[in-house]
């Protein structure tokens, strides 16, 4: 993890439940110095919770998010989709346990 990158913040709220305003705020405290591309693609293209687990290096790219962001940006979504894969789980148990 770069020096100037702070780590994901534990995610309360399910991800594709994420406004767009909750996607900026999640970006700013991620990545404080290296954020100004990454929040105007959040805005343009309205990148919501849902949208953010669906990103991809060749969607990054095309919203104008510089190539040496594309790695940490993944990785840190990969952890949200891990959590919400893992929320998704939890209500299956708990509809099958009910």
């Amino acid at each position: 993890m770069s020096k100037d990158r702070q780590r994901p913040p534990e995610v309360g709220k399910r991800v594709c439940l994420w406004t767009v305003q909750e996607v900026y705020d999640w970006v700013r405290v991620c990545y404080p110095s290296r954020q100004a591309a990454f929040l105007l693609a959040i805005v343009n293209h309205s990148i919501s919770g849902r949208a953010l687990l669906r990103l991809t290096d060749s969607k990054l790219e095309r919203m104008g998010v510089g190539q040496e962001q594309h790695k940490e940006i993944l990785h840190d979504v990969m952890i949200l989709r891990v959590h919400e894969e893992l929320e998704n789980l939890n209500d299956i148990v708990s509809v099958c346990s009910s």
